[in-house]
């Protein structure tokens, strides 16, 4: 469901700076097809460029987030983990053992959380779902 977001034009889009390294975090993260936390994400773009610092990572993704083109997402294992703000929304289910990320949409429960949103008296604006499961056919 992975669908790639060119968070390099967003960053023009909103008028912020976009040093080399920027550009190269930024690259990184539009190209990511999973939800990397800091450390992967200063491992790749070192592969690029290795002058890049895990500090100038921490403070790229702040900026990101704080522009609002990056979501931070925290599935319970201690590190937050990053992804392209998404243009359509989608939720997530995640694999207790092993961290894997399961992207997923459902247009049936779309329309039910609008409708106990409306229950309750409230128009939906927003929301974020995290599932989290383990695997049916594991073995124990």
């Amino acid at each position: 469901m992975h669908q790639s977001i060119d968070l390099e034009a967003l960053c023009a889009e909103r008028g912020l700076r976009i040093t080399e390294q920027r550009r190269v975090i930024a690259r990184v993260l539009s190209e990511a097809e999973d939800h990397p936390d800091v450390e992967q994400l200063h491992r790749r773009a070192a592969e690029i460029d290795p002058k890049i610092s895990i500090a100038t990572v921490y403070r790229t993704v702040r900026l990101f987030e704080d522009a609002g083109i990056l979501d931070r997402h925290d599935f319970g294992d201690g590190r937050s983990r990053y992804e392209a703000t998404p243009e359509a929304h989608h939720d997530h289910l995640i694999d207790v053992e092993t961290g894997r990320v399961v992207e997923f949409v459902d247009p049936e429960l779309e329309a039910l959380q609008r409708q106990i949103a409306e229950k309750l008296g409230y128009r939906l604006v927003d929301h974020r779902m995290e599932l989290y499961g383990v695997r049916l056919d594991r073995e124990d």
